[in-house]
């Protein structure tokens, strides 16, 4: 999880690259993204094929698995965001830079707090999932469940703005900014599904 959050923390300097038409600097970040993609993946494989089926696990091997896959998942979505920004130069359309930097602070915060939980699963191991460890990642949960909520909300707003302002953009430019915003709106989801995964854990 610490790789994927160091994957999706070369976002940042990424769209700053996109704001500056810096395309050398933007293309450096997107091959660091694909690069550390790569390496969470491989790592994920080797979870995979070395968990042994006869270890006693505190938890379904199933789920253990499938929050491995759900935490890569946000890596793929930012390898994906990388590629599709160096497949095209492009500008940042002036209406939606303001909402723009507002989904991506977002997605940066609930990135910061999925990365967080996941930490906490060694102290939720030593006391059983139970206690107040328990108590504390279950509000960090509800606390994903509102950023992805109110990240939405932006998503709604900065696709509004860009309907507004069609008819100043070419068809392609417009389709291109409608992917690249989902694109970016899905890692908030995929944090809700680590989210809802560690719950499995707490719950059973």
């Amino acid at each position: 999880m610490r790789l994927v959050f160091s994957c999706i923390c070369l976002l940042p300097p990424l769209l700053d690259a996109l704001y500056r038409k810096d395309y050398k600097q933007l293309s450096k970040y997107g091959e660091e993204i694909i690069i550390i993609e790569s390496e969470a993946d491989r790592i994920k494989q080797d979870f995979r094929f070395n968990l042994p089926n006869t270890l006693l696990l505190p938890v379904d091997r199933e789920d253990l698995l499938n929050l491995i896959s759900d935490q890569d998942g946000l890596a793929d979505l930012t390898e994906e965001i990388a590629k599709t920004l160096l497949f095209r130069d492009t500008e940042v359309p002036d209406p939606i830079k303001d909402l723009l930097d507002e989904l991506l602070e977002g997605t940066m915060e609930i990135s910061v707090a999925a990365k967080d939980m996941i930490e906490r699963l060694d102290e939720l191991l030593q006391v059983g999932f139970r206690g107040r460890e328990q108590e504390n990642v279950s509000k960090m949960i509800a606390g994903v469940r509102r950023s992805e909520h109110n990240i939405d909300g932006i998503m709604h707003r900065i696709k509004r703005q860009l309907f507004e302002h069609e008819q100043e953009l070419d068809p392609i430019t417009i389709m291109f900014w409608y992917h690249l915003i989902d694109l970016i709106g899905h890692i908030s989801d995929q944090a809700e599904n680590v989210a809802d995964r560690l719950l499995l854990f707490l719950s059973k």
